[in-house]
């Protein structure tokens, strides 16, 4: 799985003229769902984003997490991380999850997050989605999991 984590100010989703999500200091995070991808990467991503230090301690140094924060958390689903952008022109989207399991683990991560982090809105996964923000910094940091080999 993929996120890629902004640290903003605020951040908001809207869809339909509806706002679905919005957060004031925290991070807004892309989260893609990839071909093989299971609970155990979600599991993963979920917990080195919530522990990832981006945030300013009093020294000015980046050693506090959304955790340590208690910060805003805006998860917006986003298949377009998986694209595959090696050849051509127009990117392939064949390395993203179908459909039907991005949403599971995209609504699974969120729940997991629920579970762990106080602060949790969402975006809307498959709608068309007006995402603002404001990248305090800017600080933007890619994560990824990968599946692991069998031995």
């Amino acid at each position: 799985m993929i996120a890629l984590l902004q640290r903003v100010s605020h951040a908001s989703v809207v869809v339909d003229g509806e706002t679905t999500g919005a957060i004031s200091a925290g991070l807004m995070v892309l989260v893609c769902a990839e071909r093989g991808d299971t609970e155990s990467e979600a599991d993963a991503l979920l917990s080195k984003l919530l522990s990832y230090r981006v945030f300013s301690d009093d020294a000015g140094k980046m050693n506090l997490s959304i955790t340590d924060t208690q910060g805003g958390l805006l998860l917006v689903p986003q298949f377009t991380l998986a694209a595959n952008t090696n050849s051509g022109t127009r990117p392939s989207f064949t390395p993203a999850a179908p459909p039907e399991i991005a949403r599971h683990l995209f609504d699974y991560f969120v729940l997991q997050a629920k579970h762990k982090h106080s602060r949790v809105e969402t975006g809307r996964f498959g709608a068309d989605m007006k995402v603002s923000l404001t990248n305090d910094g800017p600080v933007t940091f890619w994560l990824e999991t990968k599946k692991q080999a069998d031995d």
